[in-house]
């Protein structure tokens, strides 16, 4: 299948990158490479070559002239910028790059005739949890403007889908991602990279607030294969939860990656981050029922392999 992967360089977008190589589908990556370290924008050049388009999905025109040349059967849309602290202090950005640049997608990818169009959608849209765990059918009601973002890219798609009668779409909402990979030095490293940063320093976690967050953990290999299966499954127009299904604390998040270490080390307690959610866990029933999809990964044990490098 001829694929467009949109975001392609990033943490996720690399894992799902090698996942559909494996699987000997032809795939075009349009990144503008502006949260890419410079080693790692190096590297995809040079093993990448002509699969790779500079461009930023905020520009229409040009998507449109890609998407007429290389003619996708299927767009994965990862592109997007994802931290909670900087889409406080910087919404209209968010809403620019994760509501107009899904918007953009999802015309080019109409205009194109694509089949189907995958969007990497978060649990952030749900917000504040009435109950938990959380299904797909729960209340969306975004409490920062990243999650109120995603959940305006997940409206674009849907609307163009329908006024235009395609493309058809999946949604899946990812929850918290981890993995080797990831930017272990950047402000927006998830919370078990950062960990894990610092132990291997012998300096302890820094956990804002009191520790006591729920969150549900899903490592990036187990990502990618929810992406190759939303490529084929039957089920379209419609949304999925990507997550592990297990709650945490980051009390206990701090622990195992202390007890992984070896160290003897106290976590440092900061003040909450403004924006964040108490608690979030997901229902992955949908998931396992129809895309046939099953997380795989343990968190203890691949908190030991980042720790080793492995």
């Amino acid at each position: 299948m001829r694929v467009i992967l949109t975001g392609g360089a990033g943490f996720i977008g690399r894992a799902v990158w090698r996942k559909l190589l494996r699987a000997n589908h032809e795939v075009l990556v349009i990144d503008n490479f502006s949260r890419t370290p410079p080693p790692v924008k190096e590297e995809v050049m040079r093993w990448a070559g002509d699969a790779v388009r500079v461009e930023d999905v905020r520009n229409c025109g040009k998507l449109k002239e890609i998407f007429r040349e290389f003619r996708p059967e299927a767009v994965i849309h990862l592109a997007a910028l994802i931290d909670v602290v900087e889409s406080v202090a910087r919404p209209h950005l968010y809403f620019d790059v994760n509501a107009t640049g899904t918007a953009s997608v999802a015309e080019a990818a109409s205009e194109a005739s694509v089949e189907r169009v995958i969007y990497a959608s978060s649990a952030a849209v749900y917000g504040e949890p009435i109950h938990l765990p959380i299904g797909e059918s729960h209340p969306t009601d975004p409490v920062n403007p990243y999650g109120a973002s995603k959940l305006a890219g997940e409206l674009a798609i849907k609307s163009v889908s329908k006024v235009r009668h395609s493309p058809n779409y999946v949604i899946l909402r990812l929850f918290n991602v981890y993995g080797p990979g990831q930017n272990e030095s950047s402000p927006y490293a998830g919370v078990i990279t950062k960990f894990i940063h610092r132990a291997k320093e012998g300096k302890p976690p820094i956990i804002f607030g009191d520790g006591k967050q729920v969150r549900d953990f899903i490592h990036v290999e187990d990502v990618a294969e929810a992406f190759l299966k939303a490529l084929t499954t039957g089920a379209t127009n419609t949304t999925f939860n990507i997550g592990s299904g297990k709650p945490i604390t980051i009390n206990e998040l701090a622990e195992a990656v202390i007890n992984a270490s070896g160290r003897v080390l106290q976590p440092i307690h900061s003040k909450p981050r403004t924006g964040d959610i108490r608690s979030s866990y997901a229902s992955i029933d949908k998931a396992r029922s129809v895309l046939r999809w099953e997380p795989k990964k343990d968190l203890t044990a691949s908190i030991r392999e980042m720790l080793l490098g492995a």
